[in-house]
């Protein structure tokens, strides 16, 4: 058994040399091209010890490195301590990318090895091209599977369920019929996709295989006449079965559909390349022709139908019920007995479970007091977590799945006293609120955006940035990412970001609107709401989009520094926090509805 770090890189060395390979790549990903994902397939965690959501590890004879962005630093530096891998901060200007550093690594005629399964198309096709200009070859092949062995947590095979129409607001029978519209008009004839999220949503099925994230291990190929799931025999149930019968789709193993993809003849097949795998892409026929263009689902999903957005705003409401009575507890809490930010994160979930048709997090509670605050994706457990100790800046960012749909929040606040005037202590406590308000300010610039349509998010992240900038200070992360409907906290294809993204933003679409700041070692500041994109009116100049703010949670206004606001600004937190009041009391207790209405006073 393989227990050590150490152990497992010198032990995947001796399989590498044994299979001549000068170097061979783990990408934190699974087949499906998942952000999270089943344990099983969590190789790039087994391998390195890091626990973050995107990495990738590359091994030599010699070297071994973990690429990864500005979010992980501060995790990644405190995880890899001791295994022997370095970090590379890819989002550093001055770091190479891996397809770079292989180059300058090795030499001429030497092979990288990859398990294709693991790999996109594209990231394949753009890997091998790049390595093929240094005459570098690229070897598909699986050195991790021989590896880890007796400890590896098999595949999922817990029963998927039909999720209501009611919820969904779109029967299987439409979306498959705008499908093949879709697939007409690229002339395809199958559409093959491995995407577990677009899966979920075209046939309204839920499972419990990832965490966080309601979806089923499968993998889909419509054509014209006919629908098929495969997916592991254990977890169709009879009431699945009759599920998946009554919205006439096929079954078949989940390991069948590279046989199926293997017998299609002289057709044109239809997928996603930056999603479906390397290995699926490898099992169909040369003479199929292989169209390769972003999935059609990804873009209908993105646009959320009204029963999918009023169910939002009924999550959102329980979601508030939760938050309130946390941050109760916090303040009569905090200071009285002893705390750890994983009791914040416990005692938060046991309020949201509370909640009418809870079923889990959307994600791992972000709880970062003082300067953890400032590790953008850190996670606290039971044996290793900060006490919350005294006065201080507490990072909450924490989502839930309902059956009515999907939330993500964050809310900074201040715990404890308010330092005294002419103190150290106050001094660092005006540099919080100035940072504070900072932020405050263009999560309320974007929020109040109104933009043509056509628009990208792209063109209004300086909007969220821009206070910032001002002061020569920023934030490593995208300001906005997608969100599913009971399905992924993060999906795409739209984002808010400074990376260009081609898809504009349109009705119906969800967005974070998220900026934050970090200080490291000191403390994190981060605001966010969900946001959906809504009509905002015509003119001669054409048609224009605005946005709904859907999180329904108050701001600790202690934290914000008066001054820096315009009237516009204080005018649109208090309008914030009469509809917060108005719509969260009444599902509150007197009392707590009275604590509420304190926070969301005028400003």
């Amino acid at each position: 058994m393989l227990a050590t770090i150490p152990e497992r890189i010198a032990a995947l060395r001796q399989l590498m040399e044994q299979e001549g390979l000068s170097a061979y790549i783990v990408p934190g990903t699974d087949p499906h091209a998942s952000e999270y994902m089943a344990a099983h397939w969590q190789e790039t965690t087994w391998l390195s010890g890091f626990k973050g959501e995107t990495g990738t590890v590359v091994v030599t004879m010699n070297e071994a490195w973990l690429w990864t962005d500005s979010r992980y630093y501060l995790q990644a530096d405190k995880e890899l301590a001791g295994s022997g891998i370095g970090l590379m901060k890819e989002s550093e200007p001055d770091t190479p990318t891996i397809n770079q550093w292989l180059q300058t690594t090795l030499h001429a005629g030497e092979q990288v090895g990859v398990n294709p399964e693991m790999f996109s198309v594209q990231s394949y096709a753009h890997l091998q091209q790049s390595l093929g200009s240094k005459k570098l070859t690229l070897k598909s092949i699986d050195l991790i599977r021989p590896l880890w062995t007796t400890d590896r947590p098999a595949i999922p095979d817990t029963p998927l369920y039909g999720y209501d129409v009611k919820y969904a607001g779109e029967s299987v029978t439409d979306k498959l019929t705008r499908i093949r519209s879709c697939m007409q008009a690229a002339d395809a004839d199958v559409l093959v996709t491995s995407a577990l999220d677009e899966i979920a949503w075209l046939l309204n099925i839920r499972g419990t295989d990832v965490e966080f994230n309601p979806v089923v291990i499968s993998f889909v190929i419509v054509k014209q006449e006919s629908c098929t799931l495969f997916v592991s025999p254990e977890k169709v149930t009879d009431d699945a079965r009759r599920y998946l019968a009554a919205q006439k789709i096929d079954v078949l193993g989940y390991e069948d559909v590279y046989s199926a993809l293997h017998d299609l003849k002289n057709c044109n097949v239809l997928f996603d390349g930056a999603r479906l795998n390397r290995a699926l892409y490898e099992a169909i026929p040369d003479n199929c022709q292989k169209t390769d263009r972003q999935s059609p689902i990804l873009l209908l999903k993105s646009r959320k139908n009204p029963i999918e957005l009023e169910g939002e705003r009924i999550a959102m409401q329980r979601d508030a019920v939760a938050l309130t009575r946390f941050f109760i507890w916090l303040e009569q809490t905090a200071g009285k007995e002893p705390l750890t930010e994983y009791d914040l994160m416990r005692k938060l979930h046991t309020f949201r479970t509370q909640g009418e048709n809870f079923v889990e997090e959307s994600f791992e509670t972000i709880a970062g007091w003082q300067g953890n605050g400032a590790i953008v994706h850190y996670q606290a457990t039971a044996t290793d977590c900060a006490a919350i100790d005294g006065n201080g800046l507490l990072l909450l960012d924490s989502g839930g799945q309902y059956l009515e749909g999907t939330t993500d929040i964050t809310r900074t606040v201040w715990v404890g006293e308010i330092p005294a005037e002419g103190t150290p202590e106050r001094e660092r406590f005006e540099r919080i609120r100035h940072d504070f308000t900072l932020v405050l300010k263009g999560h309320i610039a974007l929020a109040c955006a109104r933009f043509p349509r056509g628009t990208r998010g792209n063109q209004l992240d300086i909007l969220a940035r821009q206070f910032l900038w001002q002061e020569g200070l920023s934030y490593g992360h995208g300001t906005g990412h997608g969100v599913g409907h009971f399905l992924g906290c993060h999906e795409g294809p739209q984002n808010i970001r400074t990376d260009n993204n081609p898809t504009p933003l349109e009705t119906g679409m969800i967005c974070s609107d998220e900026p934050g700041i970090y200080r490291a070692g000191q403390y994190g500041i981060r605001t966010e709401n969900l946001i959906t994109v809504v009509p905002g009116g015509s003119s001669e100049f054409g048609d224009f989009l605005q946005w709904e703010v859907l999180t329904l949670c108050y701001y600790d206004t202690r934290l914000i520094e008066m001054p820096l606001l315009t009237a516009q600004e204080k005018e649109w937190i208090n309008a914030y926090h009469k509809r917060v009041a108005e719509t969260v009391c009444p599902l509150l207790t007197a009392e707590e509805a009275q604590w509420l209405q304190k926070k969301c006073e005028t400003i």
